[in-house]
């Protein structure tokens, strides 16, 4: 039976580029994959054949001669007898397309790692909470992190002094393993070394083997002034030691601002709600306010001042961080209604409300008149 053409295997024309050759070859291996069609004889000689042309196509010396000659250019004896060899499953080939395609979708692609074992490090979360004064100052602290340092006995090897390790004789140093599975083979971590490409047959005494050992270290970690609820500071090298010897990994301070009895934070602006007397906000005064600098501001208030009037002390909020910029403070006025009159104090405000006109209540009075016209149609 005559092979089918391998750009009609595909689904794709003989001017597809590399991009469109593997889209292709993507879609109809998960379509034809033998895990998808379990006992399907047809499936699996059909991903079979797309894996044969796809193998032949995207390598452009293969792809030129099969242009040329078609498939005799790789039949016994075919140009000249050399060929390129079969379309099979050979020298791993397939396996190096199936981590490519599957391993994708399963998070990422192939992941070696560094040579004599050496890995980075793990990176570490600290969360540290702060006052809103240390927010605005900014500070020097100082904090206690257990994590994994270095062995100091065997510098990290992970080998008794005097020793070192091995290649592994499983992998050869390759960290990984190939194992065939039915018609493709994949590839694994070599369950031996587990990945290091190296085994210990005298491991230290005070880190076993692991080359770290779990120590609690002091840092000082500063917090610059006008720093944000929510902020990540990211100390390098300051994480978990690396395994035989690699890269240390990252210590991240997680910045959470506690909330503040009096101001209110909206990025470099603060808020502080003040509670006057009704007679204070009709006959006018002053009061006094404390900032985050240390000081007082003294707020006027004028005669017949309302509920939710703002006023704006300027340079008085948050400093913006790594500039010279500073928010301001608002203060927002609350009138606060008297309660638990004397007999005296109601009587007054009888007297005062019997003699009041709509001069002097001129919201009240505009709002009801509006309404009785609605009423009324």
């Amino acid at each position: 039976m005559a092979k089918a053409d391998f750009y009609e295997t595909l689904g794709v024309s003989k001017t597809a580029d590399e991009k469109e050759l593997k889209s292709a070859f993507r879609k109809m291996a998960m379509k034809y994959h033998p895990d998808k069609n379990p006992g399907d004889a047809s499936s699996e000689q059909k991903f079979k054949d797309v894996n044969e042309a796809y193998e032949t196509l995207k390598d452009p010396q293969k792809r030129a001669a099969y242009d040329r000659y078609g498939h005799a250019a790789f039949e016994q004896g075919g140009m000249g007898g050399g060929g390129f060899g079969g379309g099979g499953f050979q020298g791993g080939g397939f396996s190096d397309i199936f981590e490519d395609i599957f391993g994708e979708m399963m998070g990422g692609g192939r992941q070696r790692r560094s040579s004599g074992g050496r890995e980075r490090g793990g990176d570490l979360r600290y969360n540290m909470e702060i006052s809103l004064e240390e927010a605005y100052a900014g500070k020097t602290a100082q904090i206690r992190v257990p994590t994994s340092i270095t062995c100091d006995v065997c510098t990290g090897t992970g080998a008794k002094p005097g020793t070192s390790p091995k290649t592994c004789a499983t992998c050869q140093g390759s960290g990984r393993v190939r194992a065939a599975q039915g018609f493709f083979s994949v590839e694994r971590t070599c369950p031996t070394c587990h990945g290091r490409g190296q085994t210990i047959t005298d491991p230290c005494t005070k880190c076993h083997g692991n080359g770290r050992v779990t120590e609690e270290r002091s840092l000082s970690v500063n917090i610059p002034a006008g720093i944000e609820d929510g902020t990540r500071i990211r100390l390098s090298g300051e994480g978990e030691a690396g395994v035989r010897g690699g890269p240390a990994g990252d210590l991240y301070i997680f910045l959470s601002v506690k909330p503040h009895e009096f101001f209110q934070r909206d990025g470099a602006d603060l808020y502080c709600a003040v509670p006057i007397s009704m007679t204070t906000a009709a006959l006018g005064g002053t009061f006094d306010v404390a900032t985050l600098d240390g000081t007082k501001s003294r707020v006027s208030v004028p005669e017949g001042t309302q509920a939710g009037k703002q006023f704006r002390l300027k340079g008085k909020g948050m400093p913006v961080l790594r500039s010279s910029q500073v928010g301001d403070l608002y203060i927002q006025i609350q009138i606060e209604t008297p309660q638990k009159l004397t007999k005296r104090q109601r009587e007054l405000l009888k007297e005062f409300e019997e003699i009041s006109s709509k001069e002097n209540n001129p919201e009240s009075a505009g709002f009801f008149a509006r309404m009785k016209e609605f009423f009324e149609g």
